[in-house]
């Protein structure tokens, strides 16, 4: 399982499969194809790349312990136990995604949360 921390070091989601993505609590909440992030309803998040979730400008959302490169990370705050997961919504078409990625260089002022 791949945990992931937002920017104070919080737990904030976890991925057991490598492509679908739950709040902590066990929410489903967005799934990564072709290194893209995607809420249920088929918009587009931004990227996973490297450890990092991006949003759609290329700035920080979450990290995972190994993450490369990216801002400074905060240490994590605690370790308790992820929800159980959540039966996943059906997966809508996805919409279209801008161009390019951004560089990872800073945290966004988004919360993961507050996208999915």
């Amino acid at each position: 399982m791949i945990e992931f921390f937002d920017r104070e070091g919080q737990e904030a989601a976890f991925c057991h499969d490598g492509q679908s993505l739950y709040l902590w609590n066990g929410k489903p909440a967005a799934f990564i194809h072709d290194d893209k992030v995607y809420a249920y309803d088929g918009r587009f998040i931004g990227w996973a790349d490297r450890g990092w979730i991006s949003d759609e400008s290329g700035e920080c959302l979450l990290f995972e312990r190994d993450a490369v490169g990216g801002p400074q990370k905060p240490s994590r705050l605690r370790k308790t136990t992820p929800g159980p997961r959540g039966k996943k919504p059906p997966r809508c078409a996805l919409l279209p995604t801008p161009l390019g990625q951004a560089s990872l260089a800073t945290w966004s002022d988004h919360a993961f949360s507050d996208l999915v």
